[in-house]
């Protein structure tokens, strides 16, 4: 892919006393016109875990507040890290092209090669390294009269190593490994800079913190089957470091750098009972699992609702058999794009697994099943490469427009002067190229931004593209193991306020203090989750710009290897373009799947077609050919035992297989996905939200990761808030005062039903405010009522009515559309009807007036403003006819409603609702009184009332009458206070 995005000066400048020891030779053109200035346009990662980050630059070059560890100067020798090019899927760019950026380096302290070894990944150093480093202060070069000109032949150097802890004599090595979990090696992540890791930004207790937090790290990686403890670093951390050792400990295990993962010893560090909150995980892919093991461990008490039958989401191992032969299928993600550093790499390790490298020999084949001449290979393959560079360097000059152009329309225009005397065969290879590009991307290379469709290049981690042995699905088994995963709930309703959340899956509610949606972009695209509040235009924008592309496979199980084991993949091209990603590659799993499996790609153009291709005829198309390839060389190919075919992009839990950056999107949008709303009660993550690491499972995963640390954090920052702000809003009056006022003219009103709402808007999607009313005395409600209609129970009311005055009246609120008050407003057989309507069909949840959250007030502000207008316009025209309206003709009278409520199990309907109320999942019926200092809650699925320890109630009604309250208390199994 592209080379990555540099600034035109980089590094900053060290002091000049030092040595840079992680200088970057930088090209000069910047291939992205268009970097997010909240990104580090470098060529990897610099807090994301587990990539191989840059050195951080400084936005000021002439200060570096944030430099910290600085390696010893009197190194001599370098040990070069060359940049990796992101080799995504597929066959990987040739070496030999750019040579513009082909000299990119890392330079680090030298360092044997013969000390490094490299396992799953991993780098490892043995203990018997010398390697030692000297840390010093980054300093301004014009704020320290010591610091002579870089070309003057002497320097004093500033004498600070008393000051700076001492931990070994490995710390150059060190660095490295924290390099490959995400780390600057001498100054802090932006992370740890908000989590305040440091009391000071810059001098030596940075520098101190940065060799301590190196430190835990690397004793992780020597074993990450245990559980790493601060005990453990007791006796090599001075006791003056002590605060240090506590903060980076901390900072490490929250965010998940650390003892994360599924072996024994991290298991049974998730407490056998929580004590948190609980939080509802949608989706039990990578995203959704890391997050859960995480949350638990924490303490939150979790529920997964997963919609298909299994855990994985796009991560699917089947098991194909047949004719004695059986082998593991990866029919979704299966290679893992890098692995240095790389967080499922970690939990290979922690399987005791070695990883298979796929090897880069990758021979093409063409329609005649000879292979592709060598040289007319390597000429198109080089040809294409200058045109990707061509093309990274038109945005430059293109500017901003370049965002509303596609990478194909650049590639094409740049192909037809080289394409008009290519032959046939050349013509053949380009387009296979092209394939390959729409396979790295899963999207068509027509909707993909010239701009920004390698944004995350940076980032691409280090090391072998691999297979594991079995699978991906060992990987999920594992994560999923003893996990509250509840299959087959397919959510389609996630309500939120700010007071906890709702999510409603076909008849049941599961409620929760947050909410972590991790589903495909697909789905968020398709709206088939429903949000209420609507989610924010912000986050709806970048859901509409990014690109979801598609995928499919065919695998197939033979009797035995007929294509050599010498190779994990080849190629095959085709003479029409449109089908050019037609079983163009193909994947040998021989050596990993535990019997002969071959799998052949779709991607691009064809594999929208191949959703709709009877298996037969694609099984048939890709038997030709392979015979085409290899019965010329006298190889039989034999009938296959099993095939399967997949269809990611109907599949309605996927609705097709991962993000890219399409025309109009950028980077930016990963951000926004990734952006909690309501107020920290919604979450969201998935490999749609990883900006550095989008499409891959490992991006997933760490995304999983990331939201259980802002959860965690979140609850933190809430109970803190809670604890501070006891008291009543100041304008809780004013707004009790205003939404009744408002009240007082409906827009709409029947029965017990009230609705107001912004008529300037006619959008049926725009947001509603919905008020029922409740009192003391019953009245029956003759509309649509019938003789033999079930009401509840009777005895029940009667001892309610002992307690409560008759006359009494409370309300509960709601948000919904105006498309949706329509829709209940028709509803006929009365109130009971509606109220079961509004809970069971439209799944609202009806609140008190302390629960409706920010959302409304807005809403509320609007209709006020639009109203005072209206009123204002009114009076003028009343003013220059010269007449007046009396006020009582203006107001409209109040009238005291009553309600019934829906149908308890029994089939029975209560005949009063003085009280307040309930939440509904599968069980009996229950009821709670009403305050004025408690919110009230309505929400049903149609089967009953909830059990009264899930009940969170009151609305804001009168006080209750006090006499007879510890009987009526006894009763309901009820702390008498909360009447008082």
């Amino acid at each position: 892919m592209n080379p990555p995005n540099q600034p035109s000066q980089w590094p900053p400048p060290f002091p000049h006393y030092l040595h840079n020891p992680f200088a970057i030779s930088a090209p000069e053109l910047n291939p992205n016109p268009n970097p997010n200035p909240n990104s580090v346009p470098v060529p990897i990662s610099n807090h994301d875990p587990y990539s191989i980050p840059p050195y951080e630059p400084n936005p000021n070059p002439n200060s570096n507040p944030n430099s910290g560890v600085i390696i010893n100067p009197n190194w001599n020798h370098l040990l070069p890290l060359y940049v990796p090019k992101k080799r995504r899927r597929g066959r990987p760019r040739s070496t030999a092209q750019s040579v513009h950026y082909q000299n990119q380096v890392y330079q680090v302290p030298y360092v044997s090669n013969s000390i490094f070894g490299v396992s799953n990944g991993e780098l490892s150093i043995p203990s018997s390294s010398a390697t030692t480093i000297i840390p010093n202060i980054g300093v301004s070069n014009s704020s320290n009269a010591n610091y002579k000109n870089p070309k003057s032949s002497t320097q004093t150097v500033p004498d600070v190593s008393d000051e700076i802890v001492v931990i070994n004599k490995e710390a150059t090595s060190e660095a490295l490994i924290a390099l490959t979990s995400g780390f600057p090696a001498d100054s802090l992540t932006d992370e740890e800079i908000d989590a305040k890791v440091v009391s000071v930004v810059g001098g030596i207790e940075q520098v101190n913190y940065i060799l301590v937090r190196n430190h835990i790290i690397t004793k992780w990686r020597e074993n990450v089957s245990h559980w790493i403890t601060k005990e453990m670093f007791v006796d090599v951390i001075p006791s003056h470091c002590s605060k240090l050792l506590d903060s980076a400990y901390n900072y490490l295990v929250s965010h998940g750098y650390i003892n994360f993962g599924f072996a024994p010893a991290i298991k049974e560090k998730i407490p056998s009972e929580p004590s948190k909150p609980t939080v509802i995980i949608v989706g039990a892919g990578l995203a959704g699992l890391a997050a859960a093991r995480q949350l638990m461990r924490f303490g939150f008490k979790v529920t997964i609702l997963e919609g298909r039958k299994r855990a994985g989401g796009r991560v699917y191992t089947m098991k194909m058999e047949g004719g004695n032969r059986t082998a593991s299928a990866d029919l979704g993600g299966s290679v893992l794009t890098g692995t240095l550093g790389n967080p499922l790499g970690i939990l290979a390790r922690q399987l005791s697994s070695p990883l298979h490298k796929v090897r880069d020999k990758c021979p093409l084949y063409n329609l005649d099943g000879k292979p592709v001449d060598p040289d007319v290979d390597s000429k198109v393959e080089t040809a294409f490469n200058h045109l990707l560079d061509k093309a990274s360097r038109i945005r430059q000059l293109m500017g901003d427009v370049s965002q509303d152009v596609s990478l194909g329309s650049a590639l094409e225009t740049f192909w037809q002067v080289y394409g008009d005397a290519a032959k046939a065969e050349e013509m053949n290879l380009f387009n296979w190229h092209l394939a390959n590009l729409e396979y790295a991307n899963a999207g068509l290379l027509s909707k993909l931004s010239l701009a920004f469709w390698d944004q995350d290049d940076p980032y691409d981690m280090g090391g072998d593209h691999c297979f594991l042995p079995g699978g991906n699905g060992r990987l999920i088994q594992s994560l999923a193991e003893n996990m509250p995963i509840l299959y087959e709930k397919t959510v389609h309703t996630i309500r939120y306020t700010s007071d906890g959340v709702q999510v409603v899956a076909g008849s049941q509610v599961f409620e929760g203090d947050m909410v972590l949606c991790t589903v495909p972009l697909g789905v968020l695209k398709s709206g088939s989750i429903k949000f209420f509040p609507e989610l924010p235009q912000r986050k709806l924008d970048g859901i509409k710009r990014l690109g979801f592309g598609l995928l499919n496979k065919v695998a197939m199980l033979f009797p035995h290897v007929f294509w050599g084991t010498d190779l994990e993949t080849f190629g095959h091209l085709t003479d029409d373009p449109s089908r050019r990603g037609e079983f163009f590659l193909f994947y040998s799993y021989a050596a990993v799947a535990g019997g002969p499996l071959l799998i052949a790609l779709v991607a691009g153009e064809a594999a929208h077609k191949f959703e709709s291709t009877p298996p037969t005829d694609a099984v048939t198309r890709v038997l030709q050919i392979l015979k085409g390839i290899y019965e010329p060389q006298g190889i039989d190919v034999p009938e296959p035992i099993q095939t399967v075919c997949t269809r990611w992009g109907s599949d309605p839990f996927s609705l097709g297989s991962y993000s890219n950056v399409a025309v109009g999107a950028s980077g930016d949008d990963y951000d926004i996905l990734a952006e909690s709303v309501g107020d920290g009660r919604v979450f969201f993550a998935g490999e749609a939200t990883m900006r550095r690491y989008p499409a891959t499972m490992h991006g997933a995963f760490l995304s999983g990761l990331r939201e259980a640390a802002n959860m965690a954090s979140s609850t933190s920052l809430r109970s803190v808030k809670t604890k501070v702000d006891r008291s009543p809003s100041k304008n809780a009056h004013s707004c009790a005062s205003l939404l009744a006022d408002l009240f007082r003219e409906p827009d709409m009103e029947f029965g017990r039903f009230s609705i107001i709402f912004s008529r300037k808007n006619s959008d049926p999607k725009s947001t509603a405010v919905l008020r029922v009313t409740f009192c003391g005395q019953r009245k029956r409600n003759q509309e649509g009522s019938k003789p033999n209609q079930p009401h509840s129970n009777k005895l029940l009311f009667q001892q309610l009515q002992s307690h409560f005055n008759q006359q009494q009246e409370f309300h509960v609120y709601a948000l919904l559309s105006r498309e949706q008050a329509l829709e209940l407003r028709e509803v006929r057989g009365g109130d009971d009807m509606r109220l079961n309507h509004l809970c069971e069909k439209l799944g609202v949840k009806l609140v008190g007036r302390k629960g409706l959250g920010p959302t409304t007030d807005s809403v509320i502000a609007s209709i006020k403003a639009e109203r005072g207008n209206r009123k204002s316009a009114s009076t003028s025209l009343l003013l220059k006819s010269g007449t007046s309206k009396p006020r009582a003709a203006i107001l409209k009278k109040k009238f005291v409603r009553k309600a019934k409520v829906m149908r308890i199990n029994n089939g029975s309907t209560p005949s009063n609702l003085g009280v307040g109320a309930k939440t509904v999942v599968n069980g009996v019926g229950s009821l709670s009184t009403p305050n004025q200092n408690v919110d009230s809650i309505i929400s049903g699925n149609g089967h009953g009332f909830t059990h009264p320890s899930s009940i969170n109630v009151v609305g804001t009604s009168s006080t209750p009458t006090k006499h007879n309250i510890g009987s009526f208390c006894q009763v309901y199994n009820m702390d008498a206070n909360i009447l008082q």
